[in-house]
């Protein structure tokens, strides 16, 4: 059993106003994102130049943060905010959806695409490997808050949060597995995989199967939102409702793009 550190989660103020670990996480999430993309910007094979990747960096950001508001006011919160819509601007209270930020940087690619004279996958494919050092980022952050928490578990490493919900007991430490898988184990096998030239579609395919795997694993011991629970069965999440149609799209992308090459090549 592991005592949960005392972190504050606001790092530091600018005058009245607190400055938290998780939005600082974006930040650094963004930052790498941005430091990634002009090292692979330096292959000129890939066909991308510095200034592609500030854009696609400002594009995916801006797209990312609104999709994710919307998409976990859509997904995880609907009934409160058309209660109060003004509730939507609260950001500070947190709310936030990877899978809303996924679709809000898949329609920035799509814009920045056409503004390039790029195919969306020729953008997504360049963005892929970008992405997990963000969530490994932002699953820290998430830790930092004590929140999103797994179940109950007599494991060593579980971890005792804060709070009368958590209810005192060890849980697995389910944010630090996202960190790992997504974060760590994602970037690893993409950045390795597309640092050779793949067919269009393939990098975007294995995100998307791979993700979408890892966050439907770690849904099996992470305790869902209190107000959805758990949707059937006792155990599907929204969060595996979410990620399991990614793995399926993951694995029609993988097997449209090798088939395509494999048609050219012949």
């Amino acid at each position: 059993m592991i005592a949960f550190p005392a972190i504050d989660p606001v790092a530091f103020r600018l005058g009245p106003f607190p400055v938290h670990w998780y939005g600082l996480m974006y930040l650094v999430g963004f930052a790498a994102a941005w430091a990634l993309g002009r090292w692979r910007a330096r292959d000129p094979r890939r066909g991308w130049t510095p200034a592609m990747v500030d854009d696609l960096v400002f594009y995916g950001a801006l797209g990312a943060v609104l999709g994710g508001r919307i998409g976990y006011i859509l997904f995880y919160g609907l009934p409160q905010y058309v209660a109060s819509p003004l509730d939507a601007l609260k950001v500070w209270q947190g709310g936030m959806s990877f899978h809303g930020g996924l679709i809000g940087a898949l329609l920035a690619s799509w814009l920045l695409g056409r503004r390039q004279g790029q195919g969306f996958f020729q953008v997504t494919d360049f963005l892929a490997p970008l992405v997990p050092p963000g969530l490994l980022a932002g699953r820290i952050g998430n830790f930092v808050n004590a929140e999103l928490w797994g179940a109950p578990t007599d494991l060593p490493w579980g971890v005792v949060f804060p709070g009368d919900a958590a209810g005192g007991v060890p849980r697995h430490p389910s944010q630090l597995y996202e960190a790992f898988l997504e974060g760590l184990v994602l970037f690893a096998v993409l950045w390795a995989f597309s640092r050779r030239p793949r067919p269009t579609m393939a990098v975007s395919g294995l995100f998307l199967l791979l993700y979408g795997s890892f966050r439907s694993l770690v849904e099996l011991v992470r305790v869902p939102d209190a107000h959805l629970g758990y949707l059937a069965g006792g155990w599907l999440t929204m969060g595996q409702l979410l990620s399991l149609p990614m793995a399926a799209a993951g694995l029609v992308l993988l097997g449209l793009a090798y088939r395509s090459r494999g048609r050219r090549a012949g």
